[in-house]
């Protein structure tokens, strides 16, 4: 029997999406799972596990890699980012670009050293949706440039997410992509998704190419 392929996907809210922490089987109803149904409509033999937990910042991810690891991914995907941004806002706890992709990088070495060969970076989005946020960006930037270049410095695959939600909302609106700027709506999750499987497509097997999810 031909040898099952482990996705995982570790991040914040946006990957977690409500999933029941109790079961390990459970995706949540947002992007995560949307991959999931797409690989399993090609019939590609993968396995998909959600190790997201909102609120998760670098720092966080890092307390808990261990646990990350133990579900032995194949391929590995990080998404973490924009708690790093928010708590600067809402909590006066900033974490700097520096330290962001210090603590990124040492998860991916500790991955690499694991055994883990197919890493997979998402790059973090935010759209603002009051006047005040706009300058928010500044900060998140930041660690967009930190995801791009460690995703050059690993060999990852990059996903690139920011231009595309942004324009989305700019097209339909924020409130039917990401009302609060961070959390997806359905439509939002699909636009994770369809770029996730495009920037993945090319590490999939000969024959397992899949569909795209967006409505």
């Amino acid at each position: 029997m031909p040898r099952t392929t482990t996705l995982v996907f570790a991040g914040d809210s946006i990957t977690d999406a409500g999933r029941d922490r109790e079961d390990a089987t459970s995706l949540g109803d947002g992007y995560v799972a949307l991959i999931a149904q797409a690989v399993a409509d090609s019939d590609a033999g993968m396995t998909v596990v959600n190790q997201g937990i909102g609120g998760d910042r670098a720092v966080d991810l890092a307390a808990r890699w261990h646990d990350v690891l133990a579900t032995e991914p194949d391929v590995l995907t990080v998404y973490v980012g924009v708690n790093d941004m928010w708590r600067r806002f809402d909590s006066d706890d900033p974490t700097s670009a520096a330290d962001f992709e210090a603590t990124v990088e040492g998860l991916l070495q500790v991955a690499r050293d694991a055994g883990v060969e197919r890493l997979v970076l998402i790059e973090p989005f935010f759209v603002p949706v009051r006047d005040d946020q706009v300058a928010w960006l500044d900060d998140l930037n930041g660690k967009r440039d930190a995801v791009r270049r460690l995703a050059e410095r690993f060999g990852a695959t990059l996903v690139e997410l920011h231009d595309a939600v942004t324009s989305a909302a700019a097209q339909n609106g924020a409130s039917a992509i990401a009302p609060d700027g961070v959390h997806p709506t359905p439509q939002g999750s699909a636009i994770i998704a369809d770029a996730w499987l495009r920037a993945h497509a090319s590490l999939m097997p000969v024959g397992a190419e899949t569909a795209g999810v967006s409505p």
